[in-house]
């Protein structure tokens, strides 16, 4: 595929997670001097899934932030991130509430007779 702007396509994933354990991702051939924005609109993510058009979208090449306009490199990785549903800190307070003081923690697992906290 010969782009207009005179360089190799490029080749880019694009990665969203719709819930937990479900990745959907995306191979797309596009023109170099793409943006991040043309890649969502190549990929139809946005159509596919309606939720990502009523929020601001958090994105992200290789685990960084970026915007929309970022302009893309060969083999760059576009990461659609989720909200957090539970505040992380919230969500280790209740899990070492569920599992107690003696199941969690540095010291979890004592040898057999030996002193509390050794």
């Amino acid at each position: 595929m010969a782009s207009p702007e005179g360089g190799a396509p490029l080749t880019i994933s694009l990665v969203y997670s719709p819930a937990p354990r479900q990745v959907r991702e995306w191979s797309l051939q596009l023109p170099a001097g793409a943006t991040v924005a043309r890649a969502l609109a190549a990929s139809g993510v946005l159509d596919e899934f309606a939720e990502l058009r009523a929020g601001r979208l958090v994105l992200g090449i290789w685990g960084r932030k970026t915007t929309p306009g970022y302009v893309l490199r060969d083999q760059d990785r576009i990461e659609i991130y989720r909200g957090l549903r539970v505040d992380p800190k919230v969500a280790r307070r209740e899990r070492f509430n569920r599992q107690g003081a003696k199941r969690a923690g540095l010291f979890a697992k004592t040898r057999a007779g030996a002193k509390a906290g050794y």
